[in-house]
């Protein structure tokens, strides 16, 4: 009985999403992680502590 639960409930999701995908206007989600990322990225590169300069290794 449970594999028949567990596969009842993921075709549900499945049929589910594919019908408010294609009715809705739902955002790209691949392309907001990345547009996320790529700010994250940003800020870090610009508010990082610069390294500390070794003198003793030269």
């Amino acid at each position: 009985m449970g594999i028949i639960k567990s596969t009842f409930s993921l075709m549900t999701g499945t049929v589910l999403g594919v019908y408010i995908a294609q009715n809705y206007n739902v955002p790209n989600i691949k392309k907001l992680a990345d547009t996320g990322l790529l700010f994250m990225k940003h800020i870090e590169e610009n508010y990082r502590k610069p390294k500390k300069r070794d003198d003793d290794d030269v």
